[in-house]
């Protein structure tokens, strides 16, 4: 499975997507022809504690979305229409100005124990990180993280998914800026009080413990806890 990522960032970190334009950007999004599901990430209304609060709050909107192979991507992303309306910020006030940026990724699954987001539930809460890279052996890098980090992961109490996402060469025509970060990952959970639960847990340490094993690589990470919400065909 493919991921198109397209993330609206302010430098100042103050900029929050007006609730009308979110409708408008959800409605474009779910009618991009072939994507299969559309999640739309926004900032946390409060902030909670975790490792990582000093990354800041977060871009003012990210999407990820779907399409089952990369031909089906790169014919959204060369075809107009909604697509490069919603990238170009079309009709989305509250977007215009910031920096527009986009990635296509290969998108990695792996097991949690309990995927199912309990009924009634508000939102979930995704915790997205990047790393932008580069490892100095990118293919030792990769392995070691595919090999170890998700199974630490899965400990995590109550994590509904887990997923990594891995660079990709594809082609396109929209009129945000390209980014090639090395890798990304995103951690789901049921509330951003359960994210909080969870990485005030040991696993936290565990997962620290591995990362002082990683192969050498620059660029450092970025983590953001997000509030998500899930368009689907």
């Amino acid at each position: 499975m493919i991921s198109l990522f397209v993330t609206f960032s302010d430098p100042a970190g103050e900029r929050r997507l007006d609730p009308e334009d979110m409708a408008v950007a959800a409605e474009l999004a779910g009618s991009i022809p072939a994507v299969t599901e559309a999640l739309l990430f926004t900032p946390l209304e409060q902030s909670v504690d975790h490792p990582y609060k000093a990354d800041g709050a977060g871009p003012a909107l990210a999407l990820q979305l779907r399409f089952d192979d990369l031909f089906a991507c790169e014919a959204a992303m060369n075809g107009g229409g909604n697509l490069a309306s919603l990238v170009a910020g079309d009709g989305l006030p509250s977007l215009t100005g910031l920096e527009v940026t986009h990635q296509v990724m290969l998108t990695r699954a792996f097991p949690v124990d309990v995927a199912a987001h309990p009924e009634g539930a508000g939102p979930p809460c995704s915790y997205l990180v990047h790393y932008p890279g580069p490892a100095e052996d990118m293919n030792a890098w990769h392995l070691h993280y595919l090999e170890h980090h998700p199974a630490i992961m899965r400990t995590f109490p109550d994590v509904r998914q887990i997923e990594i996402y891995t660079r990709i060469d594809w082609v396109d025509r929209l009129p945000s800026r390209r980014v090639e970060h090395m890798q990304r990952n995103k951690l789901v959970f049921d509330s951003p009080a359960a994210l909080a639960r969870a990485l005030s847990s040991d696993v936290i340490a565990r997962m620290r413990a591995d990362f002082v094993q990683f192969p050498p690589f620059a660029g450092g990470n970025k983590h953001f806890p997000m509030l998500t919400r899930t368009i689907r065909r």
